[in-house]
């Protein structure tokens, strides 16, 4: 019976609604989510499936969305040559409204490839804080050069971190947006490493970039739930089939 094709939907939900019971006596006001995306190889002819040059294999590309307690709030089987951001108001959009019904504040964190003025526009509409990777380019780089250029003297064998905060505003972007810069100089590295987050947190540079930093919890979620879980291992010839079995 849970394979007929009534019951996805319903099976699909299953995973929110056992959270939603688990969490129901949270008292926390605040509520963390993170979103990303993974690969799920496949060798054998699964509807669907597509070449990934990113990942270099063949499966689907799902879209899952994280709390801060290693709970998966949503999650989505999408073909395997979507962009890592495709359908992501499927999945975000409705447990925003799901956290503020519950008088809770949402954030929300994603890395760079997210970076989609879209989703900014969407989230402040909503009253959303977030702060979310942005790849660099030579107009982010212009507005942090005092700290890219290298002083005189002996380099110091020490780490040495810099942070700078600025408006910045791109092409595809209808307004300027905060920009928080990390540039972070190692002994005996030739180049700084340089990263950027787009927020609209009032939070300082430095608390920012901390903020963005425990994001990379939900990577290791997904790998928890492909090595523990199995959640890659997707039989299924339809893609309808194998997407709630996965969640479940």
């Amino acid at each position: 019976m849970l394979a007929e094709e009534e019951n996805f939907a319903g099976l699909g939900r299953v995973n929110r609604t056992l959270i939603g019971r688990a969490k129901a006596m949270d008292s926390a006001c605040r509520a963390v989510v993170d979103m990303d995306s993974s690969e799920i190889p496949v060798y054998g002819e699964q509807e669907q499936t597509a070449y990934n040059g990113h990942f270099e294999s063949t499966g689907y590309h799902p879209l899952l969305l994280f709390n801060r307690e290693e709970d998966c709030l949503a999650a989505k089987l999408r073909p395997g040559n979507v962009h890592s951001a495709e359908d992501w108001e499927e999945l975000l959009l409705p447990e925003i409204e799901r956290q503020q019904k519950l008088g809770k504040e949402a954030v929300f964190r994603a890395g760079a490839a997210f970076a989609k003025p879209e989703i900014y526009e969407a989230l402040e509409e909503r009253g959303v804080n977030y702060g979310i990777r942005i790849p660099g380019n030579d107009s982010l780089e212009r507005d942090i050069a005092e700290v890219l250029t290298r002083r005189a003297g002996r380099p110091n064998h020490q780490q040495v971190v810099w942070y700078k905060s600025f408006l910045y505003q791109a092409a595809s972007w209808k307004k300027a947006e905060r920009v928080v810069a990390k540039v972070e100089s190692h002994f005996g590295e030739l180049f700084r490493r340089v990263g950027f987050i787009v927020t609209n947190l009032t939070l300082p540079s430095r608390a920012v970039v901390r903020f963005y930093n425990k994001r990379g919890t939900a990577e290791q979620w997904i790998k928890e739930g492909k090595q523990a879980v199995k959640m890659t291992r997707l039989s299924c010839y339809h893609c309808a089939s194998s997407a709630p079995v996965r969640l479940v």
